[in-house]
């Protein structure tokens, strides 16, 4: 071969070997020093670039603050029990994150958990494969809850009308009428202790020995364990053994008070006495908003200024409205009743005398969906209606409501303990139950 061929080739040769070179991955290059102890090819900035993670702008830490960086190219370091590894000592086996006290529930992978779905329906996942929908699956029908739900993590979550922990069962209500069966007297669905199930709540009864249990009622809303001195589920010691445990509360018998019966009463005077004296003209004994001790009355709640009296025939809060306007801002209470400012009228001062609006915009205000003026039980001001006097039980905007649909305690609407709201009762606080029948408040001084 001919000296200048020669030297062709050897040209040839060494271009295709530089070409070769760079095209080999970053991470398979050791370092672009020539020679050991030698100076780095890269520029600073660009073998910084080359160690930093994807994303991450200058300045941020390099090979994931888990080695030196060499030329572009990631020094991870050795830490007991393991070490760190990849291109830019991304991954840390030993440290894959837990779940419930343990290891991943797949494989770690890299510092991750890989679930294991050996079929390939992504059924295990999770950021620790916590969650396995297999679990889901009707063994009958082998559908994901039977074909009528959602399964969430290993749990079913059951469509309108179906329920059981596959969604095997089908209701023969409504979705609306169950859930409505279930509320509890403060709005709970089964008071926050139990499950719904077509419109019958199964409490979480937290006594195993009893069929009945602790926890009872339609909806949940008993609790005999509030009528315990100390709760023991092997004690039947109620109330102190001196009243009697009545959904949770204790009535105590004579000579006994206290939230569990548990202090002694001395009274000069008969029960029928001291009821007596508590009753003044109401048909209640404290007008049915206090207790009655040795014929003196201490008014529901504790500490509300707004009920008083020697008998607790005084209640403000009869002066408020629903959203605690106290006459309406346009008068004052006496006694549970307004005294309006001049200008104003109504059961609430709510009325104003003068009006601005022309007979027919006020009429309009007036008429319900069927066009009938305060639905044909009132009369029209303003455009608001004046529900009619004769007709006690009449209320509403649009004079629609019948307080009589309003559940009665001791002959009273709401007990007295709360405003009925066009049919159902609106408690007071302290106050529960349908007819605001149950106090659930404080213990008395």
């Amino acid at each position: 071969m001919r000296p200048a061929a020669f030297r062709n080739f050897l040209l040839l040769a060494s271009s295709l070997l530089f070409a070769g070179l760079s095209a080999v991955p970053q991470s398979f290059s050791p370092s672009l020093r020539r020679a050991t102890g030698a100076a780095c090819r890269l520029s600073r900035a660009e073998s910084e670039r080359r160690c930093r993670a994807p994303g991450q702008p200058p300045g941020g830490a390099l090979c994931h603050g888990r080695g030196r960086c060499d030329c572009g190219v990631c020094i991870c370091h050795v830490n007991e029990p393991g070490v760190y590894f990849g291109p830019l000592c991304e991954c840390h086996e030993w440290v894959c994150e837990t779940y419930d006290g343990s290891t991943c529930a797949g494989t770690c992978h890299c510092g991750r958990c890989k679930c294991d779905n050996p079929d390939g329906n992504g059924l295990v996942y999770g950021k620790f494969c916590e969650c396995d929908d297999r679990e889901c699956i009707d063994d009958e029908t082998e559908e994901i809850c039977g074909g009528h739900g959602k399964c969430y993590c290993g749990n079913c979550y059951c469509g309108s009308g179906w329920h059981g922990d596959k969604c095997e069962f089908q209701c023969d209500i409504t979705p609306w009428e169950s859930k409505r069966r279930c509320t509890s007297p403060d709005g709970k669905i089964c008071s926050n202790r139990g499950t719904c199930v077509c419109g019958e709540c199964s409490c979480h009864d937290v006594d195993p020995t009893g069929d009945w249990g602790d926890i009872h009622g339609d909806t949940c809303e008993c609790d005999e364990r509030d009528c315990r001195a100390v709760y023991d589920r092997y004690s039947d010691d109620f109330c102190s053994g001196h009243g009697q445990c009545n959904c949770g509360r204790c009535d105590c018998k004579v000579g006994w008070y206290g939230k569990k019966c548990e202090h002694p009463r001395s009274c000069p005077l008969s029960a029928e006495e001291s009821i007596r004296k508590c009753q003044g003209s109401s048909n209640l004994p404290c007008s049915g908003r206090g207790k009655c001790e040795c014929g003196k009355c201490t008014c529901y709640p504790p500490g509300d200024r707004r009920v008083y009296g020697k008998t607790c025939e005084c209640d403000d809060r009869r002066c408020e409205d629903l959203d605690g306007a106290v006459c309406g801002g346009h008068g004052t209470c006496s006694c549970g009743r307004c005294v309006c400012e001049r200008g104003w009228f109504g059961e609430l001062c709510q009325h104003p005398r003068k009006c601005n609006l022309t007979e027919e915009q006020s009429k309009s205000l007036c008429e319900s969906a069927d066009g009938i003026l305060c639905s044909g039980k009132g009369s029209c001001h303003c455009g608001k209606c004046i529900c009619s006097a004769e007709e006690w039980y009449i209320s509403g905007e649009l004079c629609d409501c019948d307080d009589r649909d309003c559940d009665k305690h001791d002959g009273l609407v709401c007990t007295g303990n709360g405003i009925c709201n066009c049919g159902n009762c609106e408690c007071w606080d302290g106050w529960n139950g349908n007819a605001c029948e149950i106090w659930l408040g404080t213990e008395y001084p």
